[in-house]
């Protein structure tokens, strides 16, 4: 038997999955159930009711975290000239153009965001085959095309996430870490809510938010009351 199923199977008795949790209860049971030797990465399903498949029905954003991700962010800038010192001043990891664009052709990937000035773009469009498969590709719709370097720079170091809705309507992001406990966890749960109910496309149709789930590195899904998990965007 490997190590922690049996403990995973306890964890899993505690949770009824008949019952859709309050979003503080829901955190609160996600602590409880906490058995790793390391700081848990939460995270956050929510089902939508658009088609992706139709361009109309993409929700796609960027979102501010009240508390951040609880991880440090790597941020490359591609820029040149005067943009290229407010990005180090910002406290960009890695700032250049060329040559950044050489190195990442040549396999190298060591950042977790990465932010480009329009005029960079034409230089950046051949790595895009490497980048977008990762989810590093600078995307205006996202704020990450931008000349207000200093900014981008700023709001990703302080825990802004991208998020997009897959092919199944579902968002999955990342909004913490279990160290943050249930009264942190719980706004930068409404933080991406609100986000996501801001961006609801006039084409949907039916209900929208339909369906919530969050769950811990190595925890079970804990699924939530959509309408109290809706409710709590709008607090």
């Amino acid at each position: 038997m490997p190590k922690g199923g049996k403990r995973s199977r306890n964890n899993a008795t505690k949770v009824d999955s008949e019952k859709r949790y309050d979003v503080a209860e829901g955190f609160d049971l996600l602590k409880s159930m906490s058995t790793a030797k390391f700081d848990e990465s939460v995270e956050v399903a929510i089902g939508l009711g658009v088609d992706p498949k139709k361009s109309d029905q993409m929700v796609r954003g960027v979102v501010k975290l009240p508390h951040g991700t609880g991880r440090t962010v790597r941020v490359l800038v591609f820029a040149k000239g005067e943009k290229e010192q407010e990005a180090r001043d910002a406290g960009a990891d890695h700032v250049g153009s060329e040559d950044l664009v050489e190195k990442i052709k040549g396999g190298w990937l060591d950042f977790d965001k990465a932010i480009a000035t329009p005029d960079m773009m034409a230089k950046v469009g051949p790595i895009a085959k490497i980048l977008g498969p990762r989810g590093l590709m600078p995307n205006p719709k996202v704020g990450t095309v931008t000349l207000d370097v200093a900014k981008a720079v700023q709001e990703q170091k302080a825990g802004s996430i991208e998020f997009r809705v897959e092919k199944a309507g579902i968002v999955h992001a990342a909004i913490g870490k279990m160290s943050f406990g249930t009264d942190k966890l719980t706004e930068n749960f409404a933080a991406i809510v609100e986000q996501i109910m801001r961006l609801k496309p006039a084409t949907a149709k039916g209900t929208y938010f339909q369906k919530a789930t969050i769950s811990s590195t190595m925890g079970p899904g804990i699924k939530l009351d959509p309408n109290k998990a809706q409710a709590a965007g709008r607090a």
